[in-house]
């Protein structure tokens, strides 16, 4: 039976195979054959490399696989492997085509990701990658890309009465519990810092609260003195509900009134001052805020579901061998 860690795959190994910029090693001449798909070889290098995609993601999250789910991992991977290379496929037999300039305009965007030019070539030389094959690798995710657009995505639509239905049977996806909208000053304390050096920070901590007694604007207090990284947007951390910030913290603001600032709270990250801008009780989050976003997901769901769909149609039509199981 399949298990609740492998049944949570199907997002991760759709997203996987879709994203254009997944790093992993370059595939090694096809020695080991993982499978064929009619008659392209999926080498054993590829599918450990997107093992390796999938499982460091996956313990990133905090889920660590056994032996036996990575077993299943491993089978469902190669699956995915047999999938995106029948789509790959697909699109040559429709002719599909991706221009130079939007594969430039991919290559840019991911560059862009990086610090400057040298990193970025320093990333590739650190996983036995080119730019070429950055290329080759952006050329087809943006040919399945423009498959599941022509092919696909027409085909799917989701009623106003599908995204209520699914409101309505699914209260506890929406409800919301009580929120906190606040700002804060922080002055660092490092956990080990001496006497002197709390001392010291507890001064500055003092000064900035006489300016806020004085009548001095919060936010701007904040962008000038605060040393978190909130700072330049005048301290504002936006709603939290509890668990998210640290005990001390969390106490102090939820105790809070809107419009009240706090005398200073010490907390392993220094000392703070906190303004409550807002508090919104427990309650549900109306249908009019979910709509677009619960419809989108509604989307997204049945166009995965209609992939599997097309997938299908294809494995039934090619000659695939697996030699991994």
């Amino acid at each position: 039976m399949e298990t609740k860690i492998v049944r949570s795959f199907a997002l991760l190994l759709l997203l996987v195979a879709l994203t254009p910029f997944a790093w992993a090693e370059e595939a090694q001449p096809p020695t080991d054959k993982a499978a064929v798909v009619n008659t392209t070889v999926i080498t054993q290098a590829e599918l450990d490399s997107q093992m390796r995609i999938v499982v460091d993601r996956l313990r990133s999250s905090g889920r660590l696989p056994d032996v036996a789910q990575l077993d299943q991992i491993r089978s469902q991977v190669l699956e995915n492997l047999i999938a995106r290379e029948l789509l790959y496929q697909q699109t040559l037999k429709k002719g599909i085509k991706v221009s130079q300039e939007e594969i430039n305009e991919q290559l840019i965007n991911l560059k862009s990701q990086f610090p400057n030019e040298a990193e970025f070539n320093q990333a590739l030389t650190r996983m036995d990658l080119t730019e070429a094959s950055i290329k080759e690798k952006i050329q087809r995710d943006l040919a399945l890309k423009k498959l599941i657009d022509d092919e696909i995505v027409p085909k799917v639509t989701v009623t106003d009465s599908e995204i209520r239905a699914f409101y309505d049977n699914n209260p506890e996806t929406f409800k919301q519990p009580e929120r906190v909208k606040a700002s804060h000053i922080l002055i660092k304390v490092d956990p080990k810092a001496d006497s002197a050096q709390k001392a010291e920070a507890k001064k500055k901590i003092d000064m900035v609260q006489a300016k806020l007694q004085r009548g001095e604007d919060f936010g701007a207090l904040a962008k000038e003195y605060s040393e978190g990284p909130s700072a330049p947007k005048g301290g504002d951390l936006g709603y939290f509900s509890r668990g998210q910030m640290v005990k001390p913290f969390e106490d102090a603001a939820f105790a809070m009134k809107p419009g009240e600032v706090s005398g200073m709270v010490e907390t392993r990250f220094g000392y703070h001052l906190i303004k409550v801008t807002d508090k919104t009780p427990e309650g549900t989050i109306p249908y009019a805020d979910v709509k677009e976003k619960l419809g989108e997901f509604l989307k997204q769901r049945k166009i995965q579901q209609e992939i599997q769909v097309y997938v299908k149609n294809l494995e039934e039509k090619a000659k695939i061998e697996k030699f991994v199981q």
